[in-house]
């Protein structure tokens, strides 16, 4: 984001609005999308045996479904999706986010940058399960939101987009770990 982006979203979160992104607003941000996460029906907790008793094995494609998103705006490198296949639990939620984020300009954006759902891989770096083995996370603007990427110094992940999210449940890496900001989990990591 540009200095300017980051005093308006520092004036947003009713901090000292000085441009620099520090302990101060990465705890306004946190505690304002926490705030939105609370009225939504509760996330597992991260730990491998809540995420299996919510989701189901990682790796395990019956627990799968096809969420038509067809005409929503997602793209995949420039193509339309018609559908997304993620975990039967979330596919309810993640509609609606999708529907949602196709109704203003930044939603639209990262829509049409669609990165991923399902993929049965283990998290970078590690040989636990990542959350796409389970068709719970998605990746939306990989190419400005990427893992190293800090949020919101160098990856422009949208907050209103990290709110949507909320709303329903959702983590935003971005905001939680100021890494990665194209991730949206539904768990209760924080």
């Amino acid at each position: 984001m540009l200095k300017q982006q980051i005093i308006e979203l520092q004036t947003y979160l009713k901090v000292d609005a000085d441009g620099f992104w520090g302990p101060q607003s990465t705890e306004a941000a946190q505690k304002h999308l926490r705030k939105l996460m609370a009225s939504a029906p509760p996330s597992p907790k991260t730990d491998q045996a809540s995420l299996t008793a919510a989701y189901g094995a990682a790796g395990d494609e019956s627990n799968l479904v096809n969420l038509n998103v067809e005409g929503l705006g997602v793209k995949y490198d420039g193509k339309s999706v018609k559908t997304v296949r993620c975990n039967k639990v979330v596919a309810p939620s993640l509609k609606l986010i999708i529907q949602e984020l196709a109704t203003f300009p930044e939603g639209v954006a990262v829509l049409a940058q669609y990165g991923g759902v399902y993929n049965n891989r283990p998290m970078r770096g590690g040989s636990t399960p990542s959350l796409h083995a389970r068709g719970a996370a998605i990746d939306l603007a990989p190419d400005t939101n990427a893992n190293k990427q800090h949020w919101p110094v160098s990856a422009n992940m949208s907050f209103k987009v990290m709110e949507v999210f909320a709303k329903h449940g959702w983590l935003a890496a971005g905001a939680f770990w100021s890494r990665d900001a194209m991730h949206f989990e539904k768990t209760s990591r924080n």
